[in-house]
């Protein structure tokens, strides 16, 4: 099961479950605790979730940058986890809505700093022909930490702590031990720079660009999963079995993204990203047009098919089509487009669907998934060549 996967790939994927745990946690937690508890409204929420995003993601292009310059990407990586799991825990002694948004600020500016360097270094520690499978596996951890942590919330709530602030508390252990793992076990991978690793642009390179510009014309289409929530909501699954629906489509998600990633190592990544997207635009249609609970439950693992088949391939391909020298910034603006993509998906879906129809807004999205499908298609032969 773990042929290929490097020591660095292997930590790398605990350190991303026990953060996962950590977070997930909260996370599920945290409307609740700032609208009941700190008395915020919905906007505010909102404004939490929004500023910490968009930090994220603007800081993901430049730490990746920067990880590319300097001789080490692990200080950047420790940096970052550390970060976040020192900020997260604190929202427990938060006594305002604002404190909340100060710190989950901060908790995105570590995540910001972090992953743009850590997919780089997963790269760097991992043969090419083993790419899928390494970043797949990284993939099955974090969604095995998403699982974990809403259930192991619900056990502390149900039998052991007091109120959410324990809760918030006791996540703090996962983050820590994750932290632990960095300082102990991660290395540095010896690479080239080019000798004017100061003046070196910043800008990726055509190849890379023009798969970027893909993948963002399908984020944009790609519209926060809480929609497919409200769907689920719409046609009956009840506030009790809602968690349990989110349960299995991480774990469909976990099962998944390792098998699809050695199998992108076997006949190629772009294929099984192509077919990936199909698998979305057919579970957008199938949204669109489900009128039942079963039918919802089907389409979530049909759903988790998609992110099994897409996120950790992804990622490899993009290692495949960049230099060694420019990896850390390839990441940083494949993670800049995928979370600048991402901010105004949601509200475009959203409008559609509050002054069209849910349908027309399940269109959309799947309609977009097509189009960049066939653009992938006729990727540029040489690039593709490339990377398989």
């Amino acid at each position: 099961m773990f042929s290929g996967i490097s020591a660095n790939v292997l930590i790398l994927g605990l350190v991303s479950f026990l953060t996962d745990v950590s977070s997930e946690m909260i996370y599920p937690l945290l409307p609740l605790f700032v609208t009941t508890v700190l008395g915020a409204g919905p906007a505010f929420l909102g404004m939490i979730e929004g500023v910490a995003e968009s930090t994220a993601a603007l800081l993901k292009l430049a730490s990746g940058i920067m990880s590319d310059r300097v001789e080490g990407r692990k200080r950047l990586i420790l940096a970052g986890y550390s970060l976040s799991s020192l900020s997260r825990p604190l929202i427990a002694v938060a006594g305002s809505p604002l404190t909340v948004l100060l710190l989950r600020f901060s908790d995105r500016i570590g995540k910001g700093i972090r992953t743009s360097p850590r997919d780089a270094l997963i790269a760097d520690s991992t043969d090419a022909s083993m790419r899928g499978r390494a970043f797949g596996f990284h993939r099955s951890m974090d969604h095995a930490g998403a699982i974990v942590g809403p259930l192991l919330a619900t056990v502390l709530l149900a039998w052991f702590a007091a109120d959410l602030r324990t809760v918030f508390w006791l996540a703090a252990i996962p983050g820590l031990l994750a932290v632990i793992l960095i300082i102990a076990r991660v290395r540095d991978i010896p690479r080239s720079r080019p000798a004017n690793s100061g003046q070196q642009s910043i800008r990726p390179g055509k190849g890379i660009r023009a798969y970027l510009l893909i993948l963002l014309l399908f984020t944009l289409g790609n519209s926060s999963d809480a929609f497919l929530l409200l769907r689920a909501g719409e046609l009956g699954v009840t506030p009790g079995r809602i968690p349990l629906l989110w349960t299995f489509f991480h774990l469909v998600k976990m099962l998944s993204a390792m098998p699809f990633g050695a199998l992108s190592d076997r006949i190629g990544r772009r294929g099984v990203i192509v077919a990936g997207w199909v698998v979305y635009a057919l579970a957008y249609a199938g949204f669109a047009f489900a009128t039942t609970e079963l039918q919802i439950w089907l389409l979530f693992a049909w759903y988790g098919l998609f992110y099994g088949m897409t996120e950790g391939v992804e990622k490899a391909y993009l290692s495949d089509l960049a230099r060694p020298e420019e990896r850390g910034g390839a990441f940083g603006w494949y993670n800049f487009a995928v979370g600048i993509g991402a901010l105004p998906a949601s509200l475009i879906f959203g409008v559609i669907w509050q002054k069209a129809s849910p349908q027309a807004a399940f269109a959309f999205g799947a309609s977009l998934a097509l189009l960049a499908a066939v653009l992938l298609l006729a990727f540029p032969a040489r690039a593709a060549r490339q990377a398989g």
